[in-house]
């Protein structure tokens, strides 16, 4: 039973358990105390987003991991994937990641990945729950010379810039290019804008002013409508929109319209099977990919499977069955011959690549893929909710979708992250799915207000 991760670490408000400084000390200790069987000198490098809470979840992280006798590297603001990265090439023992991704600033998270940059599996962090809460650690307290020290890497962001720089095909330039560049006043601020300058694009660049409290604010992958309209309004080539953490990438074409992860993927996938790169003819996704990507991957004669959400899920897919390339359709994109993580820099080359090898501007790439209409809604809910529980409503999810039959999808999920509700319906007819839609919100507002 889960008492403090969910499916992307832990994440809560910050100062309101679990997100408290006390917490994230005894996070921390749990932490060191798993990478101490090792036999060599213990590291950690701990890097954040650009939240007000930042600070304090860190210092509080640092103490813990300290007072279990480990060193620590601290890189400061620097994306998800560029710390999954650091920790990899310093041969850390593990990396830490501060940050509630695409969520609010009031909200952060902890994140934490194993030596060779990938995520730790459900089993080692339930094993961090039970250091945690069984004091089995209260009696382990390193004296004089055994206390851990900080060091701060100072170049790491130079480090990480050359290595996406490094993933870009050396034949190709962006000279010429003019992008429009969202960071969303998050973690990407100091990166993404050298990568693509460097590269030889004009960069017209917004959410780079991080101020603690205004990271995804109206701007961002989750808000990609100003730089979509901006792409438009200077008619530049490309819009490229990252969250918060710098882990997913939405795009605008040359027109201003958006394109989601999904038809990213199916750009990308495309191309990986032309150079008969990706692994298996297969990509993994997630349940709430578009059955137009589906439809494409066939039509390229590939396949698509299929995980729980979340990009964890995915990359476990791709390690466990052989696959290099997967992603969801909010712009995690993941390709493992590049990076063990979602990084939206990254796919934003990669993607900018295709595009220079076919010669064919976003909108026109795009077509490899129509998508089915599909509604997503979300019902806040006072408490965590299992829908399956709710009365008749497994029973109401049935019989819609034999409604629906071959042609659409029901998926209801509550979120990993808060507590929401997610109700995805997919079908042929758009006013027939979002009807459906609205009747099973209605269904869960009523549970939850307990009519």
């Amino acid at each position: 039973m889960r008492r403090l991760f969910g499916t992307d670490g832990v994440r809560g408000v910050a100062n309101i358990h679990p997100m408290t400084a006390e917490i994230a000390m005894q996070i921390g200790r749990g932490i060191a105390f798993l990478v101490k069987d090792m036999k060599h000198d213990h590291r950690i490098v701990i890097g954040k987003d650009t939240r007000l809470s930042g600070y304090m979840i860190e210092n509080a992280l640092a103490a813990g991991i300290c007072s279990m006798g480990v060193d620590i590297l601290l890189v400061g603001p620097l994306p998800t994937p560029g710390i999954a990265f650091i920790t990899a090439s310093m041969r850390a023992d593990a990396g830490v990641v501060i940050s509630a991704s695409h969520n609010p600033f009031q909200d952060n998270g902890i994140k934490i990945f194993s030596r060779n940059g990938f995520k730790l599996p459900d089993a080692k962090e339930l094993e961090i729950e039970d250091l945690i809460f069984s004091q089995k650690m209260a009696a382990l307290r390193p004296t004089a010379e055994e206390i851990g020290k900080a060091t701060r890497i100072d170049d790491a962001r130079g480090r990480y810039i050359v290595s996406l720089k490094n993933t870009f095909p050396r034949r190709f330039t962006l000279d010429g290019m003019h992008i429009v560049l969202d960071c969303a006043h998050g973690a990407t601020y100091g990166v993404a804008p050298h990568v693509f300058e460097e590269l030889g694009a004009k960069v017209t660049a917004i959410g780079v002013n991080p101020n603690g409290t205004n990271i995804n604010h109206e701007c961002g992958a989750l808000h990609p409508q100003r730089m979509a309209a901006m792409v438009k309004e200077l008619g530049a080539d490309l819009g490229i929109a990252l969250d918060g953490d710098g882990d997913r990438l939405i795009v605008a074409d040359e027109k201003g319209e958006i394109v989601d992860g999904d038809h990213t993927m199916a750009i990308c996938a495309a191309d990986l099977m032309h150079q008969r790169k990706l692994r298996k003819k297969t990509l993994a996704a997630t349940v709430m990919s578009n059955m137009g990507l589906e439809v494409a991957m066939q039509k390229m004669g590939g396949k698509l499977i299929r995980t729980a959400v979340g990009d964890r899920y995915v990359v476990e897919a791709m390690r466990a069955n052989g696959y290099n390339f997967g992603g969801e359709q909010s712009g995690h994109l993941i390709f493992l011959d590049h990076n063990t993580t979602g990084d939206g820099i990254l796919a934003a080359l990669q993607l900018l690549a295709v595009m220079l090898k076919q010669g064919k501007p976003v909108s026109e790439l795009a077509r490899i893929m129509e998508s089915f209409p599909q509604v997503l809604k979300n019902v806040r809910t006072a408490e965590p909710l299992n829908p399956q529980r709710i009365a008749g409503f497994p029973e109401t999810v049935a019989a819609m979708e034999t409604k629906l039959g071959q042609r659409g999808r029901i998926l209801v999920r509550p979120s990993g992250t808060e507590p929401v509700i997610r109700v995805m319906v997919e079908g042929e007819d758009k006013a027939e799915i979002t009807a459906i839609a609205d009747e099973l919100c209605e269904l869960i507002r009523k549970e939850d207000a307990g009519e």
